[in-house]
């Protein structure tokens, strides 16, 4: 039986919704035989692999690298999930929003720092002027909401996915919780 390719990772957000999908604990190992994780944190691969099946995003897009990650993920991802708040709504890393650019760098890096104060123009991607969600970038195919989404709509929504059936997630999670 063939397994499907299921690839997970963050961009600009805390890793919560991570910890979710970890606490899915002996449910995951239900679908074990089913699935095979081909890319996230703990899996030891450098580069996001072709023809994953179903990847899920958690995470806002806040950097030029942030984008263009998401791009290649969409690219090589038959079904992209937007994982969480921050993915979906671009939430908490988008409070940014309200403050230009420029001063939100000179904040961090200048008025901020006794050392060396200066704004890094080397090295570090480029922020984006707007941290934005996933879906303002690339097609998404399903949505799951919360902060983070709780392990049982995660897993419903893989189970869905592995029966091919398009899950309906909809009064299993909200946003915020």
């Amino acid at each position: 039986m063939n397994r499907v390719r299921i690839a997970t990772t963050w961009l600009d957000g805390c890793s919560g919704c991570h910890m979710s999908f970890l606490d899915m604990d002996e449910t995951l190992a239900a679908v074990a035989d089913r699935i095979e994780i081909v890319y996230g944190p703990l899996v030891d691969a450098k580069e996001f692999p072709d023809g994953v099946d179903v990847t899920l995003v958690e995470g806002a897009v806040g950097n030029a690298h942030d984008r263009e990650e998401l791009e290649r993920i969409r690219e090589r991802t038959h079904i992209l999930i937007s994982f969480g708040d921050c993915a979906v709504t671009a939430n908490v890393p988008a409070m940014r929003n309200q403050f230009k650019l420029q001063d939100v760098l000179k904040r961090g890096y200048v008025d901020n720092v006794s050392h060396h104060p200066a704004v890094p123009d080397a090295g570090v991607p480029k922020l984006l002027e707007r941290v934005r969600p996933l879906h303002e970038f690339v097609a998404v195919d399903l949505f799951l909401p919360g902060c983070p989404p709780p392990s049982e709509a995660i897993l419903l929504a893989l189970t869905d996915l592995l029966e091919g059936r398009t899950p309906e997630v909809q009064g299993k999670t909200r946003f915020g919780a």
